[in-house]
């Protein structure tokens, strides 16, 4: 039988396997990760993904991604893909906070306030090493207002209720002097989007 490939950012890679084990999939798939720090270089995920998918012959995948900033560009691949007679699906929405919080409430927040950052517990964990010092702004401070300047406030769209994540996320908001919002999704929509994206055998 031939084993489904679960290609995935690995901002995911801690919230995938908790809705996998969930799903009772887990032992069904091979599951890769590609690096996080992607979300910075969003240009380098189509080609990322096209390296590790070279040689998969005709294994179907799930590629755990929404379009991430590439712009269709990640679509446009999913097409060629087609054609050659390989299934690639992915992620519903423009972004991550989009899948985990379900379209219907992100775009209720987008709208309430478009000036807003959005963090997920990664993203909130990992702040420093991705965001803060991924972008420059513990080299080059006056970078701050260039990057943020039109933003009003963080929201944290948590999927745990881990307090150490909120307090990062509340540290985030305040070197970007921004305001903070907390809404915990946890990973009802996350879990939904996976198990459709799945091959039908083994839902």
């Amino acid at each position: 039988m031939t084993v489904p490939l679960v290609l995935a950012c690995g901002a995911l890679a801690s919230d995938l396997r908790a809705v996998l084990d969930q799903l009772g999939v887990q032992s069904e798939v091979e599951v890769r990760y590609l690096p996080a720090p992607l979300h910075n270089r969003p240009e380098r995920i189509v080609p990322a993904i096209e390296e590790q998918l070279r040689d998969i012959g005709d294994r179907p995948v799930l590629l755990g991604y929404a379009d991430c900033g590439t712009g269709g560009h990640l679509d446009a691949f999913l097409e060629r893909s087609a054609e050659q007679g390989v299934t690639v699906t992915r992620l519903p929405g423009s972004h991550c906070y989009e899948f985990f919080a379900g379209a219907e409430r992100f775009a209720e927040m987008h709208e309430a306030e478009p000036g807003t950052f959005y963090l997920t517990d990664f993203l909130a964990k990992h702040f420093d090493a991705l965001i803060w010092q991924g972008l420059g702004l513990d080299r080059h401070p006056q970078l701050l207002e260039t990057y943020f300047g039109n933003y009003v406030r963080v929201v944290l769209i948590s999927q745990s209720e881990d307090e150490t994540v909120v307090e990062s996320a509340r540290r985030a908001a305040r070197l970007l002097g921004l305001e903070f919002e907390h809404a915990h999704v946890g990973r009802v929509h996350f879990a939904d989007a996976v198990a459709v994206g799945l091959p039908r055998r083994i839902r």
